[in-house]
């Protein structure tokens, strides 16, 4: 019986976030009278929600060295946004202003790295300094006014206005989108097969000792990815956004899990002076992870002026409190050490939901505010009761 009970509780602890995004979805599907899980609005949640997704992967790697976080961002987002839109209406060729915004994120992050990793700042007051210079350098370029972009392409291509969806190749253009449904069904087995493969071959060595939770966890993800097919496919089909967003997620999935620098950020989150003592040079792998925030916070600029259309000197403002609360939510540590790319996920989805929820029923912007602090300090609070529980 005490088995069963820690089991149980051992359960709990591991899906709570799982569990609380499924409550709050089917809360809102009641409260909304089933309207958020229309497919155009399960197809917003993920275009809307794109920026927050990039940069919580970038963040979660921040956090990881040791609760650190980059209050920048938002700001760097919009920098380097109107950068590019700027070339672009300039005469530049588009994808040469795409590598440009990519160089200024990277140059931001870098340029705060050093400060934070060589000279010691703290990265709270370092990218602090940086919200408020990049902020101003926005509306410089911008030099106060609205940008429209006139290239379509951009806009196809990075996920701004309504024909940025991958091309029904299978299907007949009518009724549902059969390309978007054969990408499902092939990404819902590979991901079975591969999860399959992975319990197995730790039964085998000894790891596990009962793989049912492993296979009902792998049958319910499976059939979430099947139905999320299905909604988008009953809409437009597969929007381009959630390629690059997709792109980003496994990326930096294999480099939190397969790569010694991702070994390295969760070591120093867990241990800098042993870390360091062990023969890793703990500074840079501060410089990496805030060069690639910066990278990262790019490639959302890129992103956010394809939705938008244009680029405004306010764009960005309130996103790295987002991409954070993602992280935290998602089960990243307030200390550092602990976070995952499944985690952000979790966490991002459960944000969009809980503000697309909110939005159809119509509640106010503040109190949306309100929810999405609450959220958050209970993510902290599970956080820091759990830590105190193991002590």
């Amino acid at each position: 019986m005490i088995m069963k009970t820690n089991s149980v509780g051992t359960f709990f602890k591991k899906y709570t976030m799982v569990l609380a995004l499924i409550v709050v979805a089917i809360l809102f599907s009641i409260t909304t009278g089933g309207k958020i899980l229309y497919p155009q609005n399960i197809n917003n949640l993920i275009s809307q929600n794109g920026y927050v997704f990039v940069l919580a992967a970038g963040m979660l790697l921040c956090i990881l060295t040791g609760g650190n976080i980059d209050l920048a961002v938002g700001s760097v987002v919009c920098f380097a946004g109107a950068v590019g839109v700027v070339l672009m209406e300039a005469g530049w060729n588009m994808w040469l202003a795409v590598l440009v915004m990519l160089l200024v994120g990277l140059a931001i992050g870098a340029f705060q790295g050093f400060w934070i990793a060589k000279v010691y700042v703290p990265p709270f007051i370092a990218t602090l300094a940086g919200m408020y210079a990049f902020r101003g350098l926005s509306n410089v370029v911008l030099q106060g006014y609205t940008v429209t972009i006139s290239n379509q392409t951009f806009l196809k291509i990075f996920g701004g206005g309504a024909d940025c969806y991958i091309p029904d190749f299978i299907g007949n253009g009518t009724g549902l989108n059969m390309t978007c449904m054969a990408c499902g069904v092939i990404i819902a087995l590979l991901f079975a097969v591969l999860q399959i493969r992975r319990v197995s071959v730790q039964k085998k060595m000894g790891i596990i000792q009962s793989a049912t939770g492993d296979y009902i966890r792998t049958a319910i993800i499976a059939a979430l990815i099947l139905w999320i097919a299905w909604k988008l496919a009953s809409y437009k089909g597969i929007p381009t956004v959630l390629i690059w967003i997709s792109l980003v997620l496994l990326v930096y999935n294999y480099i939190t899990t397969k790569t010694a620098i991702g070994r390295y950020l969760y070591a120093v989150g867990g241990n800098e002076k042993a870390t360091a003592l062990s023969g890793v040079n703990t500074r840079n792998v501060f410089l990496f992870a805030y060069a690639n925030m910066g990278f990262l916070a790019g490639l959302a600029g890129i992103l956010n002026v394809a939705r938008m259309t244009n680029a405004q000197p306010t764009f960005g403002q309130g996103y790295e409190m987002d991409a954070i609360a993602a992280c935290f939510i998602g089960g990243a540590s307030a200390y550092g050490g602990t976070g995952k790319i499944s985690g952000v996920i979790i966490g991002a989805l459960l944000m969009g939901l809980i503000n697309q929820g909110m939005s159809i029923m119509g509640i106010d912007s503040n109190y949306q505010r309100v929810v999405k602090g609450l959220v958050l300090m209970l993510a902290v609070m599970f956080d820091v009761l759990s830590k105190r529980q193991k002590k």
